[in-house]
């Protein structure tokens, strides 16, 4: 038996008031951002511009980093999210403010009472790019795709398809997902950019081809050209008609194009947009707010749901075999001045394995509490004894850990540094290891690393089961147990919004007391943008939508 859509989005209503932290943090570094007339505000706390969208004009945006790619289903960091995302729609979206999971390209859905049957209702105007329609049969090719030979190349789109059995077609506007075993989170996984829904023959591409441009969505933009390490450009898609309901423009896009130019040095950035070279700017540095505010600009954040970045431990090599010594690597970080000294504030420091936006978030701010005599006790207690140089020792050998990292975000070196001293304080030798995401891979399967730097976003507590599950990422390396294994998979098989709460506050409690996680901060997006760009807006993943995005023509 189905629930109706209607039951099933007053569920979700009730899962947002019941799990949402107490703010979404959605704040601005100063005011005039928020856009009524272009679309959804981007700072709950920025006074609202009543100017009328004006259509045309080429936004020019200094990307912090490298996209990995273009393909919405693979890429999975913000600088290539910002590109990707404009191409393609998903079935539902997420409404930021609420949680409430609404239509896209899906008008409605029946999920049945077990959580193993979900039917979408599809629009019957929506176009690809290439004039090809949306049909049931396209989002079969695609969750089929994902759950198979595609799955490899991106992984965390078929992470949220575990225990997929099929997609059946019902007819050519309505197809039904079966799964296995009971699914809460799918709902929501279907408004995310990792499952959304791209042309037939984008389906059957070869995944490298689509990650350097290969890609044909329904998007409100198109790709123009995309080059490996530089950059991007998008142009407005003529036609577009079917934004969802969280966007307040339903027609096209008002930009004609926006120039994506990768620019490493943040002060770069920032001065690219003080000179108008650039229109906006990504990862915006508290150096950097002045200058940027200097020139009649504004600053844009909002905290990214999800994971928050952690180093995460493999538990399996020593010392961090020890949980003692694990326990001690997580009170002698001082995660305010982390904060303070090297972020802004812009971004919290971390008080859960999950980001403060994140439904199910759970306030642990006591267990992480800096306590560097704690630390100190805990490692003397483990037989690590300070050395001549302040470096632990046992039995001849330091006490020396290292960390695997990849610079997608600006400010990660900085932080690493300032961990790197003070763990450094309380006798450890932190390492840094910096690799490309390709080589990051590559460790992460032998097993060659102490720790792994790194924040995975989403709206949906289901991620601590996709990254801290032993049948799942498992980057802790660990054997499956009878505590946290059957919590992560319980809230899975879990519809009534309460009783999942409390087995994923559970679960993130297991997880800061064993120590399988070091949280660090919350990443936050900081987006820097000229005094005459409105209506750019950050999805309920804190991700950059452009969709209501315009510019004042002089």
């Amino acid at each position: 038996m189905t629930s109706t859509v209607d039951r099933r989005r007053t569920r979700y209503r009730v899962l947002a008031a019941s799990l949402l932290a107490p703010a979404l943090l959605l704040a601005a570094c100063s005011s005039g951002s928020g856009d009524p007339a272009a679309g959804p505000a981007t700072s709950a706390t920025s006074t609202p511009d009543t100017a009328t969208a004006t259509p045309g004009g080429t936004l020019r945006f200094a990307l912090g980093a490298s996209p990995s790619g273009v393909d919405p289903q693979q890429v999975g960091s913000n600088v290539s999210i910002y590109i990707a995302r404009q191409l393609a729609d998903s079935l539902t979206d997420q409404d930021p403010a609420t949680g409430e999971i609404v239509p896209w390209l899906a008008t409605s859905w029946d999920v049945s009472d077990d959580l193993t049957t979900f039917t979408f209702h599809l629009r019957d105007d929506v176009t690809f790019s290439d004039g090809t329609p949306l049909t049931a049969t396209t989002v079969k090719a695609n969750l089929d795709a994902l759950a198979g030979p595609l799955g490899a190349s991106a992984p965390l789109a078929a992470s949220y398809l575990g225990g997929y059995t099929e997609t059946r077609v019902d007819d050519e506007h309505t197809v039904t997902v079966v799964f296995g075993a009971p699914n809460a989170q799918f709902l929501q996984a279907t408004s995310t950019v990792s499952l959304a829904i791209l042309s037939d023959a984008t389906a059957t591409a070869d995944p490298a081809a689509r990650l350097q441009g290969e890609v044909v969505g329904s998007g409100p933009f198109v790709l123009e050209s995309y080059t490996q390490d530089q950059g991007a450009v998008i142009t407005r898609r003529d036609g577009y008609a079917w934004a969802s309901e969280v966007s307040r423009n339903q027609g096209e896009a008002y930009l004609d194009q926006i120039d994506f130019t990768v620019v490493p040095e943040s002060g770069v950035r920032a001065g690219g947009l003080a000179s108008d070279q650039f229109d906006a700017v990504g990862d915006v540095l508290p150096q950097d707010v002045a200058q940027v505010e200097g020139a009649g600009g504004s600053v844009l954040t909002r905290t990214n749901p999800g994971v928050t970045f952690v180093l995460q431990p493999n538990v399996t090599v020593a010392p961090l075999d020890d949980p003692d010594v694990r326990q001690a690597l997580n009170v002698a970080i001082d995660r305010q001045q982390l904060v303070d000294t090297v972020l802004s504030d812009a971004f919290r420091p971390a008080t859960s394995v999950l980001a403060s936006t994140t439904p199910g978030y759970t306030d642990l701010s006591d267990d992480l509490a800096f306590d560097a005599a704690k630390a100190e006790q805990l490692l003397d207690g483990a037989g690590w004894t300070k050395g001549t140089d302040g470096i632990r020792e046992k039995d001849g050998a330091k006490l020396s850990v290292d960390v695997v990292y990849a610079p997608l975000f600006t400010g990660s070196q900085a932080v690493l540094e300032l961990a790197q001293q003070q763990l450094r304080a309380v006798g450890v030798d932190l390492v840094l290891r910096q690799l490309t995401p390709a080589d990051q891979q590559a460790v992460l399967t032998s097993g060659d690393y102490d720790t792994y730097y790194y924040n995975v976003t989403r709206a949906d507590a289901d991620i601590l089961r996709t990254q801290f599950s032993s049948a799942g990422r498992n980057v802790n390396k660990r054997a499956a147990d009878d505590v946290l294994d059957p919590l992560l998979d319980s809230q899975l098989a879990t519809a009534d919004p309460a009783a999942r709460a409390g087995l994923v506050t559970q679960a993130q409690q297991e997880i800061v007391d064993e120590a399988l996680a070091i949280p660090l901060f919350e990443l936050a997006q900081s987006i820097g943008v000229a005094g005459d760009v409105h209506g750019v807006a950050f999805d309920a993943s804190s991700r950059l939508l452009f969709h209501d995005a315009w510019i004042e023509q002089a």
